[in-house]
């Protein structure tokens, strides 16, 4: 990790503007996107990533290509390969900068940023430009657009959209394998407090009070 700190002293500014509209047309070609994790939402993390770096005064040559780059390779959540998904793409994103003459001393903590923002990896980030990318993708998954990305990821997995009997697990355990809302609890609602940057926990907590006014809306039309 010590290299990767050395690494991103600073450097001579990034044409970054013609960087952005090349991962973008790489994306394009080459990225399998599925229902949550499209070309969408990687601008929405990659719009989220540039205000919070602005914010914290962190490297953008690392942050914008590693926003950009996170899910160039897609991995099913239902899949066991799952946790595997953040190396793969840190991987394949590290050769596509390289095999694209991007500088070399920004390789590592673009690597190291794509690696650690996955939930399911388990990898905790090590700088700041790591945290904002993490904090960033977890964005994602809160407010008005988080609560669609969950209902279509339920869907497309084929998982009811609630218990029946207890839609919202008062008198049960929680099962978001087999019920979409119970993902609420299970994990989306637990973000905030995981969230490393203090501009990200607020708004973390502000698209959770848009999930609860959902969940209340939901309870009263289904009694």
């Amino acid at each position: 990790m010590s290299r990767i700190l050395q690494n991103m002293s600073v450097q001579p500014a990034l044409n970054l503007h013609a960087w952005e509209e090349r991962f973008k047309s790489h994306l394009l070609a080459h990225a399998s996107f599925d229902a949550g994790h499209d070309l969408e939402h990687i601008q929405r993390v990659v719009l989220s990533a540039r205000r919070i770096a602005l914010q914290e005064n962190a490297e953008l040559n690392v942050v914008l290509p590693a926003a950009w780059l996170h899910d160039c390779v897609i991995v099913p959540k239902d899949s066991p390969l799952r946790k595997q998904a953040s190396r793969l793409a840190a991987d394949a994103a590290k050769v596509f900068l390289e095999s694209g003459g991007y500088p070399e001393q920004h390789l590592d903590a673009i690597h190291h940023a794509i690696l650690t923002h996955s939930f399911s990896a388990g990898i905790p980030p090590e700088t700041l430009e790591a945290k904002i990318v993490q904090d960033a993708d977890r964005l994602d998954a809160l407010g008005s657009i988080g609560i669609a990305r969950c209902l279509m990821l339920g869907g497309s997995m084929g998982r009811a959209l609630y218990h029946p009997q207890d839609p919202f697990g008062e008198s049960r355990m929680h099962d978001d394998l087999t019920y979409t809302i119970d993902h609420f609890f299970v994990k989306l609602f637990k973000l905030p407090s995981q969230m490393h940057t203090q501009a990200a926990r607020e708004e973390a907590e502000k698209r959770v009070g848009v999930m609860r006014q959902f969940l209340e809306q939901l309870g009263r039309e289904v009694g």
